[in-house]
């Protein structure tokens, strides 16, 4: 589905610019997340409402068509690529805003994706209009470069049995994918039980599914987790760089506000060395991010005619932002409440997600030492002595 004719080569772009239409995009995102997701109403939400907002996704996905942008037209979808789906991860990296675009938009829809199953193209076509939303059903810490264990059993008719920890987006889901038995079926979520646990990112939060003899139908094959997870992989580099990016924008507006010994602090050199090389960190991040993304465009990962190089120039390209990407976030979270001193510590200031995101984003889909590892294998360099 989608996919290049035999031997061709995926479609490049010659920029890691952003396009005109990405622009256009990344200003509806930011315009409605603005309105609709302030770090208040977030904060308010984690505090007391559901993990998810409904009514924000809703308007996400239909409204502005967020959900479909990595699903082709003739299933439904925007037929846009993942330099798109990038964009839209970085503005809600920026907010850290509780919609299950990751979940559903794209590491779902990547594991439908390629499937010659008819039960794969409706349930795309029913993704991608923002009328159903899909999760895989594996734990969010699971690396692509390490077998996912199935923990889920198929009994008589495929019934399926079992039990998965750590689902991301498992309690906005209204259809699981869940790796059973050498495939991957789907599920509704009336046939399973969702346990939510307690999680370190409340914006983002996990759960255990069960199933017990849960009706299920097959819609893709093992692999299809794989090509989810390494895309996954690649695209949550943009979110990474979203959260690092209103952190270090953050920070850098304070620091000329808050006054020390009648200047501001962001005039001590130690505090500009800080930023600086923070700042540089971002940039970097950036580039690698963006080189993932167009990367992904060319759909390789889901394409049965792509060549074997292809295949690894896109797992390298992969690697290096996720193995990038995930620790700058972190360190630009830390620095961001650490130069805003006693504020930065408390409740009410929104700092304390972006770091709780930005931790929960490293280890998820693979931590940054799987990546450097997978990256040395895939450059075919040997391992320290």
């Amino acid at each position: 589905m989608n996919a290049p004719t035999e031997g061709a080569s995926p479609e490049r772009s010659a920029s890691l610019l952003y396009g005109e239409i990405e622009e256009e995009l990344r200003a509806a995102v930011r315009d409605l997340l603005a309105d609709a997701c302030a770090p208040a109403d977030v904060l308010a939400r984690v505090e007391d409402g559901p993990s998810v907002d409904t009514g924000l996704w809703k308007t996400l996905a239909r409204d502005i068509g967020v959900a479909g942008l990595l699903v082709p037209e003739e299933a439904g979808g925007a037929g846009a690529s993942s330099r798109e789906a990038a964009v839209v991860l970085e503005e809600l990296g920026r907010a850290v805003a509780p919609v299950p675009f990751l979940t559903s938009s794209v590491l779902a829809t990547v594991a439908l994706l390629g499937s010659d199953a008819a039960e794969a193209g409706e349930l795309l076509g029913a993704v991608a209009s923002g009328e159903v939303t899909a999760a895989v059903a594996v734990p969010l810490a699971a690396s692509p470069y390490r077998g996912v264990p199935e923990s889920v059993e198929a009994g008589p008719g495929g019934a399926l049995t079992g039990r998965v920890t750590g689902v991301a987006g498992a309690d906005a889901a209204d259809v699981l994918l869940v790796p059973a038995a050498g495939a991957v079926h789907a599920v509704d979520r009336a046939a399973v039980a969702v346990e939510p646990v307690t999680s370190l990112d409340l914006t983002r939060r996990v759960a255990t599914v069960a199933l017990s003899s849960a009706p299920a139908r097959v819609v893709a094959d093992a692999q299809a987790v794989r090509r989810a997870l390494l895309a996954g992989a690649g695209l949550l580099a943009s979110e990474q760089l979203g959260v690092a990016e209103w952190c270090l924008t953050t920070t850098l507006s304070y620091v000329k506000e808050r006054h020390q010994f009648a200047r501001p602090i962001g005039s001590f050199q130690a505090i500009k060395h800080r930023l600086a090389d923070l700042w540089l960190a971002v940039v970097q991040a950036r580039a690698a991010a963006r080189a993932a993304a167009d990367a992904l465009a060319g759909g390789v990962l889901w394409s049965d005619g792509a060549s074997e190089e292809s295949r690894v120039e896109v797992e390298t390209t992969i690697a290096v932002a996720a193995a990038w990407c995930g620790d700058v976030a972190v360190q630009a979270a830390e620095e961001c409440i650490q130069l805003h001193g006693g504020i930065g510590m408390t409740w009410e200031h929104p700092a304390h997600l972006y770091l709780k995101r930005a931790k929960a984003d490293q280890i998820a889909l693979g931590t940054p030492g799987d990546h450097r590892a997978a990256l040395a294998t895939l450059a075919d360099l040997p391992a320290p002595a």
